[in-house]
């Protein structure tokens, strides 16, 4: 099995933070915060339903900035054989 090394870096730590912390954060920008934060110093990689997710928030034209980036650091940390 293939194993993605990458981690959540500071800055986006620090984003991940903020949008959890803001009650006017979408649930799927919480979503992909809560998922980006789990992968912080650790060696948890992007499951399944998160990486279908961060792909929808990529695509959609209504995703705010803040979630769009959440969602490309979530996908850089996904199982690379199953993207």
């Amino acid at each position: 099995m293939s194993f993605n090394v990458r981690q959540t870096s500071e800055e986006i730590a620090t984003l991940a933070s903020k949008v959890l912390n803001d009650p006017n954060s979408s649930v799927k920008g919480k979503k992909l915060a809560g998922s980006a934060l789990a992968q912080t110093h650790t060696d948890k990689q992007t499951g399944g339903d998160m990486e279908t997710l961060a792909s929808e928030v990529l695509r959609s034209e209504d995703s705010t900035e803040d979630e769009k980036s959440l969602a490309g650091s979530v996908l850089s940390q996904a199982n690379k054989e199953r993207t």
